[in-house]
């Protein structure tokens, strides 16, 4: 699959900004939202080729939204990076039994991030 719609999910502008700016300059087109909730709801809309979502945020945390966009059959096939401050082993592996496909850890290496994205 060739990744060109990426969704970034973070309750963080400054987040948001810092990834955005590194995949548009990398040659993606980028939508970002606030909320697990907000991503939930327009996921279908959206249709990304994948999703980076943070893990801690206000609501929805990022495991619930990963897990319901998951079961969801019209997403399920979107990969989804959980990109988090969250470094604990427990909280990668909790992360891939939700449905994530990889897992980076803030403040996000740009090259590590660009390889993963590029696998998919």
């Amino acid at each position: 699959m060739s990744i060109k719609k990426i969704l970034i999910v973070d309750d963080s502008p400054t987040e948001r900004h810092f990834l955005g700016e590194l995949l548009t300059k990398n040659g993606f087109q980028v939508l970002s939202l606030e909320s697990g909730e907000e991503a939930v709801a327009r996921v279908e809309e959206i249709m990304p080729d994948l999703i980076l979502m943070d893990v801690v945020m206000p609501g929805m945390n990022g495991f619930q939204a990963t897990r319901t966009i998951n079961r969801n059959e019209a997403t399920r096939h979107i990969p989804i990076i959980m990109c988090t401050s969250k470094n604990q082993e427990t909280d990668m592996v909790w992360a891939k039994r939700q449905g994530a496909a990889e897992y980076v850890v803030k403040p996000v290496d740009p090259q590590e991030l660009l390889a993963k994205i590029a696998t998919f």
